[in-house]
C-alpha cells in the first residue's frame, strides 16, 4: 500500500502562504488522480484540490482562486501552493488518491492561519 507523507505547514498571518509538498512511494501514484483533504478540529475531512495524472485539475469553492495543486511525477510529489490565507483554512492537510483504494493515511500537516 503507498505511503503518504506531508510536509510544509507552519503558522502564518492571514494573508500569508504556504507551499505543502506530499511524497509518496509506489508507483501508480504516478497515474492516479490525487487529492488534497483538510480536516479541521470538530469537522469532517474535505477535499481541497484534485490533480489527474494528467495535470487537470479542480478545486473546492472554499480555496478556488486562492490555490494551485501541481504535481512532479519525477520526484511522486503533489504540491499544494495556498495564498491569502484566511483564518478558516486552519486544519491538518492530508494527501492521498481521490478515489478508493485509498493509500495508507499519513500524519498531515498542520496549517495554522493566526496573527
Amino acid at each position: 500500500q503507498v505511503q503518504l507523507v506531508e510536509s510544509g505547514g507552519g503558522l502564518v498571518q492571514p494573508g500569508g502562504s504556504l507551499r505543502l509538498s506530499c511524497t509518496a512511494s509506489g508507483s501508480d501514484f504516478r497515474i492516479r488522480p490525487i487529492a488534497w483533504y483538510r480536516q479541521a478540529p470538530g469537522k469532517q475531512r474535505e477535499l481541497v484540490a484534485v490533480i489527474t495524472s494528467g495535470g487537470s485539475t479542480d478545486y473546492a469553492d472554499s480555496v478556488k482562486g486562492r490555490s494551485t495543486i501541481s504535481r512532479d511525477n519525477t520526484k511522486n510529489t503533489v504540491y499544494l501552493q495556498m495564498n491569502s490565507l484566511k483564518s478558516e483554512d486552519t486544519a491538518v492537510y492530508y494527501c492521498n488518491y481521490r478515489w478508493p483504494p485509498f493509500g495508507s493515511w499519513g500524519q498531515g500537516t498542520q496549517v495554522t492561519v493566526s496573527s
